[in-house]
């Protein structure tokens, strides 16, 4: 069960149960991994998904980043639909609030980019 809650989100900083992150994280139910890099800085690729993809998520919340830089390629589209994983993109605060909305979901993991 998804227990994490974002306490607050501003460009390049979040706070999750009390502990701030300066890097993009995943979470997950069981906690953040931070430090999340992409093979390419502004866009989600399908060899990005690697971990979240182990973690046998229901639903995949994608934070685009402040202002929504980062792009979701289609192939990861794609892959997730054939996976019967539901997609949510949006910036990354309106991702965070959508995180908080689902707390106590199973099967939900959120993958976060902190600044651009």
């Amino acid at each position: 069960m998804l227990l994490v809650i974002i306490d607050s989100y501003e460009f390049g900083r979040i706070v999750i149960r009390g502990k701030e992150f300066r890097s993009d994280v995943i979470v997950d139910e069981e906690g953040v991994e931070a430090n999340w890099w992409r093979k390419e800085g502004h866009s989600l690729q399908v060899d990005d998904l690697d971990a979240i993809l182990r973690k046998h998520p229901k639903t995949l919340i994608v934070g685009t980043g402040h202002s929504g830089i980062l792009e979701v390629e289609p192939e990861v589209i794609r892959v997730l639909e054939l996976s019967g994983i539901e997609l949510i993109v949006k910036r990354t605060r309106e991702a965070c609030e959508e995180l908080n909305r689902r707390a106590g979901s199973k099967g939900v993991v959120a993958a976060l980019h902190l600044t651009c």
